[in-house]
């Protein structure tokens, strides 16, 4: 079991998890706020806000830090944290929101602005990452899984880790930075290599790993499905076998994460010799959220004691406004302070100096006990043009399910909210190879969407008068993917198209259909 050993040699210990299992989610994250504080307690924004101040409240009783946190500090959301503190680090100062300089930003996937958004990536964030990403390799112990699994290699597809750099800080994709900063022992495990995953061209790394692919003996791969569903068909393709099996005998496990993987389940399992287990992850560009810690469960575990303090926000009209943005007074809890079952929007505080940071997903609590959650969507990443409020847990799900009637492959999809006459309509647009019925389609996913969701079902009575649905080759996505420079890495297509980038999506569709 050389990983498992390996880690253990290095002093790796399970003491955090363990920390974790036995300890109180509000006791474990009273002392993370507290750490992140006396951290920061020299930086621009804790002179503006009192760090001091709130760190002195932890003395007194169990609850006040909370609310003397949340009286001094604003809550943020990337445009307003960029313009007031972010930007100033991109031009080299120290000490702003985190101590010292940063010197790697992470280019966000950008799914809900029309620009990529810089995220800072400290050093403690990396380590923080490293830390978690270790806790995880650990918790594979629980699964049943045979020891000659840990010796072999691990697929980790990801962005280039040739970053860019501007003469003050470089910049690039979260798994580029990541990936150019593993520890010495893991590279022995890691593909594909240094050299091809410095490259910046997605195709030809992708037709390189494919050369390479033969000569590995892969374990495990990890990535954003859609990227990984097309670098197992060209693998396949190339060399003329049934199932990339007969190339990886021994790869048993995929470790996801970014967008559900339901959707494209049905499309994956086809490429497959045997079954795989399915492990999901929460890494976001602002730091490693959550991973799913025990077999036979698809929720994940909030990582409570590793740089990170959450605040959940019910997803409301009392706190958004249409369009998913955050209204000023939003009503925050605390770890301690949720309800299962009810949809929270999620803020941060990070050992990357982000504080009180609006992330943009939504989850929602399976286990408060345990802090076992799932992720349901996006904050603007939603429809609802006449109370329909559709989420992207609801879209997942009606795509799934009409792919499983329809006996059909959908590889990607998006939805824009189109204006019916005075009233409104959905426009879906479906990634399949597959012969279909575009009429048909609709109907069946109308009627999904109903069963699901009852807002829907009572809109489509009134005001929400037209579904249409327009088939297009997975291609189109791809290369719309590849025009807007989001190819590759942990980008994904966004479920919900909106304002510039909705009309944009349009021409390109027409452009490359005509």
């Amino acid at each position: 079991m050389a990983i498992l050993s390996t880690l253990l040699k290095k002093g790796i210990r399970l003491r955090d998890s363990l920390d974790q299992e036995f300890s109180r989610p509000s006791d474990l994250q009273r002392e993370e706020l507290k750490k992140l504080l006396l951290k920061a307690r020299h930086t621009e924004i804790s002179k503006k806000y009192g760090f001091h101040e709130v760190l002195d409240t932890f003395r007194v009783g169990e609850h006040d830090f909370y609310r003397a946190y949340t009286e001094r500090v604003p809550v943020y959301d990337y445009e307003k944290i960029a313009s007031e503190w972010w930007n100033s680090l991109l031009e080299g100062k120290k000490n702003i929101t985190w101590p010292g300089k940063v010197s790697h930003f992470a280019l966000s996937s950008g799914t809900s602005g029309s620009t990529s958004k810089y995220i800072p990536i400290t050093k403690d964030m990396v380590k923080a990452i490293r830390k978690t990403g270790v806790r995880q390799i650990l918790s594979l112990s629980k699964y049943n899984l045979p020891p000659s699994l840990f010796t072999k290699g691990i697929l980790m597809l990801g962005g280039s880790t040739d970053l860019e750099f501007n003469g003050t800080y470089f910049s690039g994709d979260l798994s580029g930075i990541t990936a150019g900063n593993l520890p010495i022992w893991f590279q022995r495990f890691y593909k594909p290599g240094k050299k091809i995953s410095r490259n910046k061209d997605w195709g030809d790394k992708l037709d390189q790993i494919v050369e390479k692919a033969p000569k590995w003996d892969i374990g495990i791969i990890v990535g954003v499905p859609a990227w990984l569903q097309l670098l197992i068909e060209k693998i396949i393709d190339r060399y003329q076998v049934q199932s990339i099996h007969d190339i990886w005998p021994n790869l048993q496990i995929f470790v996801h994460g970014g967008v559900s993987f339901e959707p494209y389940r049905k499309g994956f399992q086809e490429l497959l010799g045997k079954p795989l287990i399915y492990i999901e992850t929460y890494l976001a560009s602002e730091g490693f959220l959550a991973f799913q810690a025990l077999p036979d469960r698809k929720s994940m575990r909030l990582v409570l004691n590793n740089g990170i303090f959450y605040e959940f926000v019910p997803f409301n009209s009392a706190n958004f406004d249409e369009e998913g943005n955050i209204l000023a007074h939003a009503e925050t809890f605390k770890i301690d302070e949720v309800e299962e079952g009810v949809e929270y929007a999620i803020l941060i505080s990070t050992c990357a100096g982000a504080w009180r940071y609006l992330i943009g997903d939504v989850i929602r609590f399976v286990s408060k006990e345990e802090s076992e959650i799932l992720i349901t969507g996006r904050t603007k990443h939603f429809l609802s043009l006449c109370g329909e409020h559709l989420s992207v847990d609801n879209m997942n799900k009606a795509v799934e399910l009409v792919a499983d009637e329809c006996d059909i492959t959908i590889r990607e999809f998006t939805v824009l909210g189109v204006p019916e006459g005075n009233l409104f309509g959905h426009h879906w647009y479906l990634g399949t190879e597959d012969q279909v019925d575009p009429e048909k389609l609709a109907q069946i996913l109308d009627k999904k969407l109903k069963s699901l969701n009852d807002d829907y079902a009572v809109e489509r009575k009134h005001a929400l008068k037209k579904i249409q649905v327009t088939p297009l080759s997975s291609s189109v996505f791809y290369a719309w993917m590849k025009s807007q420079g989001k190819e590759g890495g942990q980008n994904k297509f966004p479920r919900v198209l909106k304002g510039d980038k909705a009309k944009a999506w349009i021409d390109f569709v027409a452009s490359t259909t005509e």
